[in-house]
């Protein structure tokens, strides 16, 4: 089981004895999430792959790997080509490929604890037409064979303090009761893992990068709760912070609870509740009743109560100094020829380390020099780490966790001297990021609709990207929330969708542009959704007010391509760092920052 080859050939053999002829094996837990356990990544251990977004099929005597735009260039560095072929998403979708690729009478087998029902059903109509069949699973065949697997996460669950959360989980559970009441429903089911920890003002360690627990819970209408979780993960602290009104019982109960909702009306989320909890719900007796709706934490844990934006304010500034330290020991050593991926990913680190606040980083650090920087989520190993030379291109894209907030900031840095060429692409994604940046738009625009603004400078000269321009971050959750994000109808982050974009928010802004086997550029900021005050206005208008603070490199601006405007854009942002991390740092950086911050007329 050493190698790819010999893990696909095992899983071919326990599908023979499952009396399958092929096996569906999707990139997400049994709560659909983005990033999963060590328990839960069956995709990389079969294939290779790294990335935070995929799947595959595997059939007798062909598989298949599906990635979309932003992983182009790295399923094709971890994934082999002679074991799986690439296929790219949307373009052909995984339930087109094995249909059209199963012959009649076959059996194709899919966990229903990692899919949706919506899935299911597509997927299953579509077999149908040719004359095969879905079956669900009783066990997961990639677990018959993954004789290592590594076992669910045993870390404990802590108290997320309401000083910091801003609101009670009591407060939390009747505003979930009220709107459960509105609906007339007595109960909702809640799979997500980072709205249970909203929910119940609780955060765990079971998932890299994201603190949150692995559990279950059901919310019901009279603003109790059952919590469904490794029992042995709570601390008397913990259970006596849940109180009475949230019974706990063990994960493993999750199914049979459902069962014996019999008779009542319950809303679940289809997007984030996985085909087994509608199985079971219908097995209940007498019916229940099910409502379709999104999970009703989705919306309050995106928009930021005051106590959250404080937090995040103080979590961007901590984290600003300490990306400005890194980008000031980078500009020094970096030209000497001695650094290279893993090193400044490690000192990066290693600065935000310094702070004593910082509880985790909040992904993978994706420090790509030169090519690597052209591979939108790549991650660095031994196996592809390279040094950082003299006139290229590196680019950073990282974040922290802390108690208070939730950080994810890209810088691209150019080392020695660049070309005209990544001058102008870099000065291209810089004036879309501030034309998004700088954007006014009435309550109620969704993210597609500005999505342009940003990708407009690029679209001039025939260049793009392929990946969405913004995603939701949570505070101290999820680095990738939803359910707004800014992308074209193609692009961006999994069913994050058609949301408006509401006061509170956290978004990014990141437009970039990727030369493949030379480069990557993308610009990075957190962004917080605020009303704007626009006299005469005649509908309440909403704007940006950037979070993140650390300089963007100057050197790589063309100054003549700026208006007027987006070079004030650039002066007053690069004063306001100034003015905000220069008393963080000490008289070195402090010097280094002054100078780096200069107006760019002074260039």
């Amino acid at each position: 089981m050493s190698t790819h080859a010999a893990r696909l050939a095992a899983l071919r053999e326990q599908l023979a004895r499952d009396g399958v002829a092929g096996f569906v094996v999707p990139l997400t837990d049994e709560h659909m999430s983005e990033y999963v356990g060590a328990y839960a990544q069956r995709l990389a251990w079969l294939t290779g792959f790294g990335g935070s977004a995929g799947s595959a099929v595997v059939l007798a005597t062909k598989a298949a790997m599906f990635t979309d735009g932003r992983y182009t260039l790295q399923v094709r560095a971890q994934v082999d080509g002679a074991l799986f072929d690439y296929i790219a998403v949307p373009g052909t979708s995984m339930t087109d490929w094995v249909a059209s690729h199963a012959h009649p009478g076959d059996r194709i087998g899919y966990d229903a604890w990692l899919h949706t029902r919506s899935w299911v059903a597509a997927t299953a109509a579509a077999l149908a037409a040719q004359g095969a069949s879905l079956v669900a699973l009783p066990v997961n065949p990639i677990d018959a064979v993954w004789t290592d697997r590594p076992l669910p996460s045993t870390a404990r669950l802590e108290v997320h303090p309401d000083e910091v959360a801003g609101e009670t989980s009591a407060a939390k559970r009747t505003r979930i009761a009220d709107w459960l009441t509105a609906q007339k429903a007595d109960a909702a089911v809640v799979t997500a893992l980072d709205s249970i920890a909203w929910l119940l003002n609780v955060r765990g360690n079971d998932v890299d990068h994201t603190p949150v627990p692995l559990a279950f819970a059901l919310v019901h209408a009279d603003a109790t709760a059952d919590l469904f979780v490794d029992v042995a993960k709570l601390s008397d602290a913990v259970r006596a912070h849940l109180g009475d009104d949230v019974r706990i019982a063990d994960r493993a109960a999750f199914p049979a609870a459902l069962a014996a909702l019999g008779g009542r009306t319950v809303v679940v989320d289809p997007t984030s509740a996985v085909a087994a909890v509608f199985g079971h719900l219908a097995g209940a007796t007498p019916p229940v009743t099910i409502v379709e709706a999104r999970d009703p934490c989705v919306v309050p844990k995106a928009v930021k109560n005051a106590t959250e934006i404080a937090g995040s304010r103080a979590a961007h500034l901590r984290d600003g100094a300490a990306l400005t330290r890194f980008l000031h020991w980078f500009a020094h050593e970096a030209p000497k020829g001695g650094v290279d991926e893993l090193g400044a990913a490690a000192k990066l680190r290693q600065f935000r380390e310094a702070t004593n606040q910082l509880e985790d980083l909040s992904f993978d650090t994706i420090s790509g020099s030169g090519p690597n920087g052209a591979i939108v989520h790549y991650r660095v190993s031994p196996e592809t780490n390279r040094r950082i030379e003299p006139n290229s291109l590196f680019l950073l894209d990282s974040g922290g966790q802390y108690r208070d907030g939730t950080t994810d900031v890209t810088r691209t840095l150019g080392i020695g001297t660049p070309s005209l060429e990544m001058r102008d692409r870099f000065t291209r994604v810089l004036k879309g990021h501030i034309a998004l940046g700088s954007a006014v738009f009435p309550e109620g625009t969704r993210g597609n609709q500005i999505d342009a603004l940003a990708r407009q400078f690029l679209w001039a000269a025939g260049l793009d990207y392929a990946h969405g321009t913004g995603h939701g971050v949570g505070s101290y959750l999820a680095v990738h929330e939803g359910p707004a994000r800014i992308a074209t109808a193609a692009g961006g982050y999994g069913a994050m969708g058609d949301e408006p974009i509401r006061a509170g928010m956290i978004l990014s802004n990141e437009p970039g542009y990727y030369k493949a086997g030379a480069y990557g550029i993308r610009i990075e900021n957190l962004v917080l959704v605020e009303p704007r005050d626009i006299p005469g206005a005649e509908r309440t208008m909403l704007g940006f007010t950037t979070l993140t603070l650390a300089p963007i490199d100057r050197a790589l601006i063309d100054v003549a391509m700026l208006t007027p405007a987006e070079r004030a854009w650039v002066d007053g942002y690069h004063a306001r760092v100034a003015a905000e991390i220069g008393p963080l740092l000490d008289d070195a950086a402090r010097t280094w920052l002054g100078a780096v911050t200069q107006p760019l007329e002074t260039m």
